[in-house]
């Protein structure tokens, strides 16, 4: 009999999700590395405990041909491919002229501060903004205590 041994594809999960770091560092201690794939490239930078970076690689998209929808606890980020004459004459044609669709899981609390495009790369800032109501909160002890207990 044959056991077939199956990874887990932490680095695309860890990815796609922003605030279950110290899930995925659990996670990844536990499972052995592999590759993730897919278009565009991006990087996930975490700025601080609460804050977050998505940098996507989108050379030769406009701002009208990007579109960044959060619902829910879903970041959706499309890229519809700009219209290029049919009248040229490549020799060699080596960029890839394709619609994308990435999707992000966002923990609870995480919102979308701004998004910037720049250079080629699309710049979403993530912030966790926890509601004060759900923060944890000290709660005092009070003493029923009434003075000294006399004995009978």
């Amino acid at each position: 009999m044959t056991r077939h041994m199956t990874t887990l594809e932490l680095p695309a999960l860890q990815g796609a999700t922003v605030g279950f770091d110290r899930l995925f560092n659990e996670l990844d201690r536990q499972f052995a590395n592999s590759k993730s794939g897919g278009y565009p490239p991006y990087n996930l930078v975490e700025i601080n405990e609460n804050e977050w970076m998505i940098s996507l690689a989108v050379a030769g998209f406009g701002m009208d041909n990007l579109d960044v929808t959060k619902d829910g606890n879903l970041l959706r980020v499309e890229g519809t491919s700009p219209k290029s004459s049919e009248d040229v004459n490549y020799i060699y044609k080596g960029i890839a002229e394709r619609n994308f669709r990435r999707e992000f899981t966002l923990a609870d609390h995480v919102e979308v501060e701004n998004a910037e495009l720049d250079l080629g790369m699309l710049n979403i800032h993530l912030k966790r903004e926890v509601p004060e109501e759900l923060l944890p909160k000290s709660i005092p002890i009070n003493s029923s205590y009434q003075g000294t207990i006399e004995s009978k």
